[in-house]
């Protein structure tokens, strides 16, 4: 049964790497999801890949909602041409409205707070916080490393085996978003007896 996706949050950095691909990349993802009438939610700056996302997002005609702590939103890097635009005090509300707006999580290359945003995601859905499926777009291999790691706490025992299926990874954001659309919940810890932890 293929899963109802109006909205993603997409996670990825303000940075600008001087490898042109990711910035192209970025913008392929918004275009993307708005050909599939997929809404975007994002950090609402206009610089970056973040910039890029929402750009190729809106070129195409997409909704584009960014939320953006009021420490950014002053500094002049906030994206005005956003089709909606929320200002919340600081990163944990903003990281609350990602889940709260969305149906799904897509993570792009980027740095630490995107990376911050990525394991909030897996986090809550590993506990039952919310059952959204967690993207991850492995393009030109950003993300091996990290999915080895992953792969690294599950044989250790640190991720239950009922959790090592959360991360979606996948090459293009084509096949990333059909297999989001196939994910089924799995058991969280909320659910879980005590035997089961």
């Amino acid at each position: 049964m293929k899963r109802p996706m109006k909205r993603i949050a997409v996670y990825c950095g303000s940075a600008s790497p001087e490898d042109a691909r990711y910035i192209e990349l970025a913008r392929k993802v918004g275009d993307e999801l708005a050909k599939r009438g997929i809404g975007v939610v994002y950090g609402g700056g206009r610089l970056g890949l973040m910039g890029a996302v929402a750009s190729g997002a809106l070129d195409a005609g997409g909704e584009v909602i960014g939320v953006i702590p009021e420490a950014l939103a002053g500094s002049e890097i906030a994206n005005t041409d956003c089709t909606e635009l929320h200002v919340v005090s600081g990163m944990h509300e903003r990281k609350k409205a990602f889940t709260d707006l969305s149906d799904g999580f897509i993570t792009l290359p980027g740095g630490v707070g995107t990376m911050d945003e990525l394991w909030e995601a897996v986090s809550w859905a590993q506990l039952g916080y919310h059952s959204k499926p967690v993207g991850l777009l492995n393009a030109f291999g950003f993300f091996d490393h990290l999915l080895a790691f992953n792969r690294h706490m599950a044989e250790v025992g640190f991720v239950r085996p009922a959790h090592q299926g959360i991360i979606i990874a996948a090459e293009t954001v084509a096949q990333l978003l059909d297999d989001m659309a196939s994910y089924e919940p799995h058991t969280s810890i909320f659910e879980m007896k005590a035997t089961d932890l």
